[in-house]
């Protein structure tokens, strides 16, 4: 199965093991931070983004990030998210109208403030070890995925 992680690069270590475990029981993982980890960076290290997000590497980021967020087979969205991520949950819930019924998972984070476009995921839950589960029932249910 196919997944795809929304989230914040705050959340790098925690959205990392995710993927490890994930991928220990056999997902495929797209990782946005495996692919854009040098996103803008220069030789001492900082981040000029009004520079970078010109550039055709942020481009590349980019179509990376909307492609994984809206060609997935399961959508985790890991709290507390920022811009970025809430459109990408926008991206991967947009696919309901057009047949495409992709489950959506949100693990929440102390402090979480979606507000009401919450109601795009299938589960919202508090540890990591439910999304775990979670996954692992679409995958034992299959006729789950891509309902319209």
């Amino acid at each position: 199965m196919r997944i795809y992680i929304a989230s914040s690069w705050k959340n790098q270590h925690g959205v990392e093991m995710l993927t490890s475990l994930l991928r220990e029981n056999g997902h495929e993982v797209v990782s946005w931070i495996e692919n854009n980890f040098d996103e803008g960076m220069t030789a001492s290290g900082e981040v000029d983004f009004e520079k970078w997000v010109k550039t055709e590497s942020a481009q590349n980021a980019f179509t990376f990030d909307i492609e994984g967020a809206g060609l997935c087979d399961l959508f985790v969205y890991y709290g507390n998210g920022g811009k970025d991520a809430a459109a990408e949950c926008g991206i991967c819930y947009g696919r309901r109208f057009t047949g495409n019924k992709i489950p959506m998972i949100a693990l929440w984070a102390k402090g979480e403030d979606f507000g009401l476009m919450r109601k795009m995921f299938d589960h919202w839950v508090g540890r990591y070890d439910e999304v775990l589960k979670l996954v692992e029932s679409y995958e034992l249910f299959p006729n789950e995925l891509k309902q319209g």
